[in-house]
């Protein structure tokens, strides 16, 4: 079962080194996260995939890493300076600022309907261009990848002579100055995107647009989200980008924020390549685009079978990774039972969340507000305790729950239960997971077996693609559950049998593997090791 809070994945993320709150120590900046040591690995892991499967495994398809600061004019006949902007409010009863879209009228912090009148916001972030400042040395951190690609379309297309239809895919950092950032990595205002602006012939649009769907979706399945998990909504023509005939986007049901979108499928015509060209009335363009008077250069392919000049259609896949990070996280996270409960300590815990309960439900220290969402989260989890037990370390966590002094009462007395009976694991694709295989000697006081084990580690990273640790910092049931928790497919143990110590001698030169999901454990020669994993780490 996937994630039930978005908690659970906050919690892990910053405990175990996936992410963490950007310049933290300073007080943080809102909307703005680190990449830890794993959570570097499985964002760069998941951009890999991507990228193998776009541009490896595909014969019409070019890579580009375009500047992030760009020529204004780029901006100005992209459409972004005069429509990339959020009707802004600001309440005046608790001043936060919202977009005025998605508040309906009321302020969600404090409830007040005193909000200003809507003010247009422009996202872009702006920079200045060298040591003077006037109003025409500045740029724009770019708001998306994709215009890179668009004003580098007759670049590629001559080196490369390629024929249409192809593709241009991107990956790199984009900017927005979001008005709310929320959600943990959601909606931020730094992130990176992965792109692909595909051009086909005008006529073919529709056919490859059904096409990139098909292909898209099943990007998602290998990587860990299942069909069933994605909605396609069709965004209507009321809906849509200025720039788009049809878009398909991909929602994913994210635990508390709920259906949203993780991919945009988008048919953008000739808007881009026609709006960023020269002489366009010249051109047969049918999306409407402003009057270009600054571009040099026609943004056209030539087709030998009509022999004219053409604007082909352009089909936009386009995907935040952090978002993808996040529903890979959602979907791979669970909290398992790995043996029974004894009833009695189950009960005394069921009685000391009862006791929390009662006094949340006292407490003049906290707000009504936080009170009555501690006493729904705690009522719903009383109800399933045996299934839900390590919940209570998110119940325990919700604002205003420091105030109440029996909730070290119900940690103490569910924590031994939840470490002697639960795992938490992260069912990762294999080829995602940051760590492919983790190395332990039975005891780390063994000079033979450390040293084994550390010839094994090495071994195994010689290659350069198998990231593999050591590790002899607990006891091997304990190691596990770390390594289980972060997503780590196999442990590996060198035992005295491996070192030739132990009571069979055929055992000798072999390790015991252990398989995160099934937790089932196997001896392997050393000598078939690495083969042995390679082929496990297809899946």
């Amino acid at each position: 079962m996937p994630a039930t809070s978005l908690d659970q994945i906050v919690a892990l993320a910053k405990r175990r080194g996936f992410i963490f709150p950007s310049s933290e120590i300073y007080g943080g900046l809102q909307g703005v996260y680190d990449y830890g040591p794993l959570g570097v690995e499985l964002k760069n892991n998941i951009i890999a995939d991507w990228w193998r499967t776009n541009v490896y495994e595909r014969d019409d398809m070019e890579g580009l890493d375009a500047a992030i600061l760009m020529n204004r004019l780029v901006w100005k006949y992209s459409g972004h300076e005069e429509t990339f902007n959020d009707p802004l409010v600001d309440c005046r009863v608790c001043k936060m600022r919202w977009r005025a879209d998605h508040i309906h009228g009321v302020c969600p912090n404090c409830g007040s309907r005193d909000l200003t009148e809507p003010r247009p916001f422009n996202m872009m972030f702006r920079t200045q261009i060298g040591p003077v400042a006037d109003s025409g040395s500045f740029a724009y951190l770019r708001p998306e990848t994709a215009q890179g690609i668009f004003v580098n379309f007759a670049n590629v297309l001559t080196t490369t002579a390629r024929k249409l239809p192809f593709g241009i895919a991107q990956v790199g950092k984009a900017f927005r100055n979001e008005i709310n950032p929320r959600n943990f990595l959601f909606r931020v205002r730094e992130f990176e995107q992965m792109e692909i602006e595909y051009f086909v012939m005008p006529g073919a649009d529709e056919e490859w647009h059904q096409r990139w769907l098909e292909s898209r979706l099943a990007w998602w399945e290998q990587i860990g989200i299942p069909r069933s998990r994605i909605t396609i909504y069709d965004v209507p023509a009321d809906e849509l980008a200025h720039y788009s005939k049809r878009t398909f986007d991909l929602m994913y049901d994210y635990p508390n924020i709920g259906v949203q979108e993780i991919e945009g499928i988008a048919n953008r015509t000739d808007y881009d390549l026609g709006s960023h060209s020269k002489d366009q009335d010249q051109l047969n363009l049918t999306a409407r685009v402003n009057r270009n008077e600054d571009s040099i250069a026609r943004l056209t392919y030539f087709d030998q079978a009509s022999g004219r000049h053409v604007v082909p259609y352009v089909i936009e896949p386009s995907a935040g990774v952090g978002r993808a990070m996040l529903a890979v996280l959602c979907e791979g996270y669970a909290e398992e039972l790995t043996k029974a409960l004894p009833a009695d300590k189950l009960a005394v815990v069921g009685e000391a969340l009862q006791s929390f309960l009662k006094s949340v439900g006292r407490s003049e220290k906290i707000s009504a507000e936080a009170r009555d969402a501690i006493l729904a989260r705690g009522e719903e989890l009383g109800q399933a305790l045996a299934e839900r037990l390590p919940e209570v370390e998110q119940l325990l966590a919700m604002p205003g729950v420091d105030q109440i002094e029996v909730g070290k009462k119900l940690r103490g007395q569910a924590q031994p239960l939840i470490d002697e009976h639960y795992r938490t694991v992260l069912r990762l694709k294999p080829r995602l997971a940051p760590i492919k295989a983790a190395v332990f000697p039975l005891k780390r006081n063994h000079d033979q077996l450390v040293a084994t084990a550390k010839e094994v580690r090495r071994r195994l990273q010689l290659g350069g693609d198998m990231r593999t640790v050591y590790d002899d910092t607990g006891a091997i049931g304990k190691l596990y559950r770390r390594q289980d928790e972060i997503g780590t497919p196999f442990c590996i143990t060198v035992d005295f049998d491996t070192i030739g110590q132990g009571k069979d001698p055929a055992l000798a030169e072999t390790v015991t593997v252990r398989d995160r999901d099934t937790m089932a454990q196997e001896r392997v020669p050393i000598a078939e090791l690495e083969a042995y994993l390679r082929e496990k780490l297809r899946a």
